[in-house]
């Protein structure tokens, strides 16, 4: 009996990132109540977490190391998030958020490196980690400086909406078996 390869997980993997950063950025930019912040965890362990792990999961199979990388870590950041959300909320404890902060540029740090290695995939993909970095940017500054919620709020949904297109074109175009909806090309093809 014949193997199958894995079909293309990235349409989940985006799908999950653009609801969890739809969410986020809603609640960000003020056009969803803020005041229970606990609805919103559902949203960034299922779709935001948990859908990016098995895309990358299955990325790690068909040997697509920037997929593999990229949506395996993003899970991760995820559930951090989450977890972060449900002890900020359900504790009554007063949290210095430094440390979460400096979590965070850690992980910019990383994503400005998959940004980077973006450049060599399509338009599409580097469009959503460079939203991807200025949330997190605009998430530490608000964290660390006091900065508003408003630049954090329009970077997520700007990933959102670039994470809904990728996932509209993979989709669309592996249907199709032709390219319907264009990604971009890549910016930048190392010689070698």
């Amino acid at each position: 009996m014949a193997e199958t390869s894995p079909a293309e997980p990235a349409p989940l993997g985006l799908v999950g990132l653009a609801v969890a950063a739809l969410v986020l950025g809603l609640t960000d930019f003020g056009w969803a109540s803020g005041a229970d912040k606990s609805l919103m965890i559902p949203w960034t362990v299922f779709l935001g977490a948990t859908a990016q792990l098995i895309a990358g999961l299955i990325d790690f199979r068909r040997a697509n190391i920037f997929g593999a990388t990229a949506f395996t870590t993003y899970s991760l950041l995820w559930y951090a998030v989450s977890l972060t959300l449900a002890i900020t909320i359900f504790s009554d404890a007063a949290f210095d958020m430094t440390h979460y902060a400096h979590g965070l540029i850690g992980f910019l740090v990383f994503s400005l490196i998959l940004t980077v290695a973006a450049t060599m995939t399509n338009a599409v993909l580097f469009v959503v980690l460079v939203g991807i970095d200025l949330a997190i940017f605009f998430l530490v500054g608000q964290l660390l400086g006091g900065w508003p919620s408003e630049p954090v709020g329009v970077s997520l949904l700007g990933v959102s909406a670039a994470s809904f297109y990728g996932a509209a074109a993979v989709l669309i175009n592996r249907m199709a078996g032709k390219t319907v909806v264009p990604v971009g090309r890549a910016f930048w093809k190392p010689s070698g």
